[in-house]
């Protein structure tokens, strides 16, 4: 069980070293991780994912539960802690979705009952209905995600969630953080977006290669998150009515 990643200060671009000594997170917490392009944004997350033990060329290190992780959680598939959702996500199995989730639950050993409550989360995220009858090929980006999403939430055991970028991706991203934390994951969000950046309970500022600060959101900026979720979800909206051919009005 999973009760903390610990990530352990490295060095910068320059080789200096960088702006904190450790990061403790914990299940449920979810953290933001944004910089400028060419920042180590990247970077970082390919560390965490890794499990890195002062052998990239950041010479940061991870710890699961304060300690070093078993090597076979860095090597072995089958024992990976750590998923990854990207923007630049498509399925190229030809199977439907309901093949593809019975299949990653009996991998998974879960029950195969939760195909049903994986789809109606994935819908819940998405403004094009998803069915389990579709076929992976044909699914949009937003509906790929979305079931991504849903399908991380409730049927991978991976206890830890990497997000790379899904600002562009087509879904609600509220409610896509609200499901991921309430699952009680630990989250990493790598973001230009600042709707995303301000759900978010920290945020890791990246700079010339490595982490420059970590600072909590604020009582303010959760208070303008609010706010800007409501445009956000009229936006959304916009967009769906857009894309149906359908008459936008005020």
């Amino acid at each position: 069980m999973v009760e903390s990643i610990s990530i352990i200060a490295g060095i910068n671009k320059n080789g200096e070293p960088e702006g904190f000594s450790r990061i403790d997170v914990i299940p449920g917490e979810i953290i933001g991780v944004v910089g400028p392009t060419g920042s180590g944004k990247s970077a970082l997350i390919e560390d965490i994912e890794q499990l890195a033990q002062k052998d990239t060329v950041t010479h940061r290190q991870i710890l699961i539960n304060n300690r070093i992780p078993d090597p076979a959680l860095r090597y072995d598939p089958k024992k990976k802690l750590i998923a990854q959702l990207s923007q630049n996500m498509n399925f190229l199995a030809d199977m439907t979705v309901r093949d593809f989730l019975l299949l990653h639950s009996k991998c998974r050993g879960k029950d195969p009952g939760l195909i049903g409550k994986v789809i109606h989360h994935a819908n819940a995220l998405t403004g094009e209905p998803i069915n389990e009858d579709m076929n992976l090929t044909v699914l949009s980006g937003g509906q790929s995600r979305s079931l991504m999403v849903a399908d991380v939430a409730f049927i991978s055991d991976s206890p830890i969630v990497l997000i790379d970028e899904i600002e562009n991706a087509g879904i609600k991203k509220h409610e896509a953080m609200r499901l991921l934390s309430g699952s009680g994951k630990i989250i990493l969000v790598v973001t230009h977006d600042p709707l995303l950046a301000l759900m978010t309970q920290r945020r890791i500022v990246m700079k010339n290669g490595g982490v420059e600060k970590v600072f909590m959101t604020t009582r303010e900026e959760m208070n303008l998150c609010t706010q800007l979720n409501q445009i956000d979800h009229r936006l959304f909206i916009i967009r769906e009515m857009v894309r149906k051919g359908e008459e936008v009005v005020a």
